[in-house]
């Protein structure tokens, strides 16, 4: 597999989690029932925007990955079961409630956009294999 393409799909998890955040607090600020601004409209669009870009590249690098298999030891070795399946499947429901969050933000629905981005938000912190997890063998970049 290309390395490449596994650094860069590292390194965009800083761009989506940022606007993930960013979103979360425009979505508090409308909760009160004051409108969603144009601008937090647009910072939810670049979320969306980075959030599916961030899935292509991960798909290419699910399919080539030598950290996933598909065989009988897939679900007893820890390293394997958590590339194959956790990690997958919760970064496929994180980017579902972020398309159903943008949805919201563009209906002006703050309180609901605000719910689905804090869940996926909380799912993608899960998700990620971060450095400290050593038996992922994750890195910070």
């Amino acid at each position: 597999m290309n390395p490449a393409l596994l650094h860069l799909h590292s390194g965009l998890r800083w761009i989506v989690l940022l606007l993930l955040i960013i979103n979360v607090i425009n979505a508090m600020g409308a909760m009160g029932g004051k409108p969603l601004s144009a601008q937090a409209k647009k910072m939810s669009l670049f979320g969306l925007i980075a959030t599916h870009t961030q899935v292509v590249i991960g798909l290419i690098v699910y399919f080539f990955s030598q950290k996933v298999r598909f065989d009988a030891t897939t679900m007893s070795d820890p390293l394997a079961r958590f590339f194959t399946v956790e990690h997958t499947t919760m970064m496929l429901i994180a980017v579902i409630l972020i398309t159903m969050g943008h949805r919201q933000a563009k209906a002006g629905n703050g309180k609901k956009m605000f719910w689905m981005y804090f869940i996926a938000l909380l799912v993608i912190i899960a998700a990620i294999p971060w450095p400290f997890r050593t038996m992922l063998g994750g890195s910070w970049f």
